[in-house]
């Protein structure tokens, strides 16, 4: 099932398309002739189960139309590889980009899809080199193949994140470039950003996988600000209180920010952009 198929207690996300982008966005569809903000980011942005995601709290606070371009389990190739996408980005007013897990784009070790960034595709030579007992078939998603690889081998592992780090970097300097106008990179999670890239080493879900302090600095030279929100413990306590979701989702839900997560999102984006625009 697809995530925005409806099911007993699914919410409702309008889904909609704009231009001729071959993604499909949360609605309801917005007018892109008038000023507006524009959000890029993956499930937070998205807002999977939120009746009222931060960009939309963020659009009631300012009065000023806000886009939710967000994509459930985006990596940053599904806004590189969208042309629509991009020049939307460059036409608002501000872009708020949201920190994208390493995982889900290709780079020199693998290839996912294009716009469903989460589906592994192929092993290029080198994994292929480095794993040589591996069969790639047996995996249809990222996260599934990551967390075998490291199983096997945390030594050899370290080589694969080092690549995503490095991809990661190079291809977030592409997109803020390429969105020229203001851009506010978003850190918004249940825990800081890793000092050192041997935390994730042990654990595969902290989100954003794999984005470290470092590569956060290091991009920064190509956004106009940045803004870093924890979820508070009041908001961790809360875990999926006053989410929308099919029994079947509670684990999904569980992993997710929650509704107070998301004001507190919303919260601190309306400072900061009542400084840029």
């Amino acid at each position: 099932m697809s995530y925005d198929a409806l099911g007993r207690g699914a919410l409702d996300y309008l889904p909609c398309r704009y231009g001729e982008s071959k993604l499909l966005f949360r609605g309801p569809k917005r007018d892109l002739s008038e000023p507006y903000i524009a959000f890029v980011g993956t499930t937070e942005t998205y807002g999977k189960f939120i009746e009222t995601p931060f960009p939309v709290l963020v659009e009631a606070d300012l009065g000023m139309t806000c886009v939710n371009f967000g994509q459930v389990t985006a990596g940053i190739d599904a806004y590189v590889n969208d042309p629509f996408v991009m020049k939307a980005g460059a036409d608002a007013e501000l872009t708020v980009v949201q920190i994208m897990g390493a995982q889900n784009m290709s780079n020199r070790f693998y290839s996912v899809h294009p716009r469903r960034n989460d589906r592994f595709l192929t092993a290029g030579a080198i994994m292929q080199t480095i794993y040589r007992e591996v069969d790639f078939s047996q995996f249809n998603f990222t996260k599934h193949m990551l967390s075998h690889l490291h199983m096997l081998s945390p030594e050899r592992f370290e080589t694969v994140r080092q690549e995503l780090q490095n991809a990661w970097m190079a291809r977030m300097q592409f997109l803020l470039s390429q969105l020229k106008g203001k851009t506010i990179l978003l850190w918004c999670a249940h825990r800081i950003p890793a000092d050192d890239a041997r935390e994730f080493d042990d654990d595969l879900t902290q989100e954003p996988l794999f984005i470290t302090r470092h590569m956060i600095d290091t991009v920064m030279s190509h956004a106009t600000s940045y803004v870093e929100v924890v979820a508070s413990p009041d908001a961790q306590t809360a875990g999926a209180e006053g989410m929308v979701f099919g029994e079947l989702d509670a684990p999904a839900a569980e992993q997710l920010l929650g509704p107070t997560a998301h004001r507190e999102v919303a919260d601190a984006l309306k400072d900061a952009l009542a400084k840029l625009l």
